[in-house]
């Protein structure tokens, strides 16, 4: 595996997280979406283009610059929610307040990786996640 790759694949791993998580069971999109890493770590058997790693590589690096926004939203919402919830009454109204917009922002994390992970099956042939749905079993 080639030296730049390691950061990008570490990333991915990080990115990927549940949307990605495939080999686990009850995975929601049955086999139809694979995360960067799984990719990367059958590149030689897929026989990536390099097109089609250039791509992939842009996809992860952009999804975790724009990830990055929302989670500093996701956590200053729950340090929000945890400073309401010393309080003695809490405010229940702003602390629901607080909760929503965490789960905005995680929404927009997960809505993210979702979008990554389409854009990546969409650059594999036929061929390639035939293959890939191989591995799994």
């Amino acid at each position: 595996m080639k030296k730049g790759l390691l950061p990008v694949l570490a990333i991915a791993l990080v990115v990927a997280g549940p949307a990605g998580a495939q080999g686990q069971k009850g995975d929601v999109f049955k086999g139809k979406l694979f995360p960067p890493n799984v990719i990367l770590e059958h590149q030689a058997e897929l026989g990536l283009s390099k097109d089609q790693f250039t791509a992939i590589k842009k996809a992860v690096v952009e999804v975790q610059a724009n990830v990055a926004e929302h989670e500093w939203d996701v956590r200053e919402a729950y340090m929000s929610i945890m400073a309401e919830l010393d309080k003695s009454p809490i405010d229940e109204d702003k602390a629901l307040e607080y909760v929503n917009a965490a789960l905005l922002a995680e929404n927009k994390v997960k809505k993210e990786q979702m979008a990554m992970l389409i854009r990546l099956r969409n650059l594999l042939t036929e061929e390639q996640m035939e293959y890939l749905e191989s591995t799994r079993e």
